[in-house]
């Protein structure tokens, strides 16, 4: 088997170039026939994939964190939405935060990750593609195996991926030190939001979270209940608390509590339209992909059933 194992050398602070060596040749035992690109600038292992698979490669493995996992699963995809059916995607998690290996029990460290591909199996995941504005007001559309969210969420992304001292610290204290800042500055919006054309209301929101997998945020279990190949999307409603509860409840999303509130609903689909009302417009609701800015409402998200084969 011909494997491409894309890697961000960045990743953890750089941890992830400064143990590549020994990553390197534990790698080995699982794939003796690899080649490597490592990536010098963000997006670029999109492109690295892309090219991967039209030169042949079987498997593609990334290595550092969720957004590299997030820009490699983005180059398996063609423009039609469809991933190679003979392919594979696999990923040893070397980032700060390791909400995507969460769901499936990974142990953090890339020994664990590493072990866990000597052994594990391919099973088919599905995946979510959202189409959006960016930043400047094009069309874009992006695809994410993990959770997208929009609102609060967004705010924070953006603020943790232009940061730099908060992350030195690791992905949960950079979310969470970024969360408790923006929760003080920012302003609830209002949006109508579609679920498969049945539900349809205008709702003030905090934060949505439209998830294929359960956690983000480095380590907040947002969606507790969903699950990555069931073929719909847990979509997260979280608004109408006020500030000081929403700071105080904050520890909830760790452990998944928070659905339990009043002020969260939880409900389930695979076509999800978003669009700010009246007097949310000229004011942007940002868009984050599996902890990458992404853009900004109006959107629509769509389950792809069993689009991936994932080893894991």
């Amino acid at each position: 088997m011909s494997a491409f194992v894309v890697v961000n050398p960045r990743s953890g602070n750089g941890r992830t170039g400064r143990e590549w060596k020994s990553i390197e040749h534990a790698l080995g035992a699982v794939y003796p026939a690899m080649s490597v690109g490592f990536t010098r600038k963000r997006g670029e292992a999109t492109a690295l994939v892309r090219y991967a698979l039209r030169e042949g490669h079987q498997e593609i493995v990334a290595v550092g964190g969720d957004g590299t996992i997030n820009e490699a699963v983005n180059g398996m995809f063609d423009a039609s939405g469809t991933a190679p059916q003979d392919s594979v995607f696999a990923f040893v998690t070397s980032g700060t935060g390791g909400d995507f290996r969460k769901t499936f029990g990974i142990e953090p460290g890339t020994e664990a990750a590493i072990e866990r591909l000597k052994h594990g199996r391919i099973r088919r995941i599905d995946a979510g593609r959202v189409g959006c504005l960016s930043k400047t007001g094009e069309p874009t559309a992006r695809y994410f195996v993990n959770i997208a969210s929009f609102g609060l969420s967004g705010v924070i992304v953006d603020s943790v991926n232009r940061a730099r001292i908060a992350k030195l610290f690791g992905g949960s204290f950079a979310f969470g030190f970024h969360s408790s800042l923006a929760m003080v500055r920012h302003r609830i919006r209002t949006v109508r939001i579609i679920v498969d054309g049945l539900e349809d209301e205008i709702a003030s929101v905090s934060t949505v979270a439209v998830a294929n997998g359960q956690y983000f945020g480095g380590g907040m279990r947002v969606a507790p209940g969903a699950v990555i190949d069931d073929g719909r999307f847990d979509v997260v409603i979280m608004g109408g608390a006020p500030k000081g509860q929403s700071l105080s409840d904050l520890k909830l999303i760790y452990t998944g509590e928070h659905i339990k509130k009043p002020y969260v609903r939880v409900l389930q689909g695979q076509h999800v339209v978003v669009a700010p009302v009246a007097e949310t417009r000229g004011q942007a609701v940002l868009i984050e992909t599996d902890g990458e800015a992404a853009g900004r409402l109006p959107a629509t998200f769509e389950i792809l059933p069993r689009a991936l084969n994932l080893r894991c």
